[in-house]
């Protein structure tokens, strides 16, 4: 991973246009090709950023164009570098699930349409280059469908599957895709969060769901 502090401005062209002024930044290289640019708030959250498969091209230092291979760019203007490292971090381990968040998500899989008529399985564990989303699946309308699972649903959940959300819409063999934020517990904050962000909210009853006799889940 490199990780660069600097002043820079940004300027992303694809489908949609996007300018950062000139201020202070953290920029991330990682091994996988990813470039994400940060602000020193938003928490974890990218101020703007280009998925794998991509190339950097540094040109004369001052200016950084990353490319992918859909033809869009994000542009990096550096005005003054502060810091400038790379670290070898080595293969990650990966998260490793509660027990029953694990057997929660195994379920909803092998019975992917008790969340909606037509509903139909993609694959478990969908790999992206934040990590994997549990559930990918498309529902009758074959709209994709993103599901992320928590024993206990919170904030933070929200907003990993808006990351995901926002990742997987660049893909255009998957977009528009929806998310589903599901879990056995939902904290009232987070329902609002998700309702404002235009995610659905499930409530998994852990128990019905191994028994053949429930069918279905209580959706909200």
């Amino acid at each position: 991973m490199r990780l660069v502090i600097a002043r820079c401005s940004v300027d992303y062209a694809g489908r949609l246009t996007a300018h950062l002024p000139s201020a202070p930044r953290l920029i991330l290289v990682k091994a996988d090709g990813s470039v994400s640019i940060h602000a020193d708030d938003r928490a974890y959250k990218p101020l703007n950023w280009m998925s794998p498969p991509c190339t950097l091209k540094e040109g004369d230092g001052t200016v950084w164009t990353v490319e992918n291979k859909g033809g869009e760019k994000l542009i990096i203007t550096l005005e003054e570098v502060m810091h400038d490292s790379s670290h070898e971090l080595g293969v990650d381990p990966g998260l490793i699930k509660d027990g029953v968040e694990a057997h929660l998500q195994e379920l909803l899989a092998d019975r992917i349409e008790t969340l909606g008529e037509g509903y139909s399985l993609i694959r478990r564990e969908y790999p992206t280059a934040i990590g994997p989303v549990d559930i990918l699946c498309r529902d009758a309308d074959n709209q994709t469908v993103a599901v992320e699972i928590k024993r206990r649903g919170e904030i933070d959940g929200v907003e990993q599957l808006t990351r995901y959300l926002e990742l997987l819409n660049r893909d255009p063999h998957l977009a528009p895709v929806k998310g589903v934020f599901a879990a056995q517990e939902i904290k009232p904050q987070a329902r609002v969060l998700a309702t404002d962000r235009g995610i659905g909210c499930v409530v998994l009853d852990y128990d019905a769901l191994r028994g053949i006799e429930d069918d279905k889940l209580r959706l909200f």
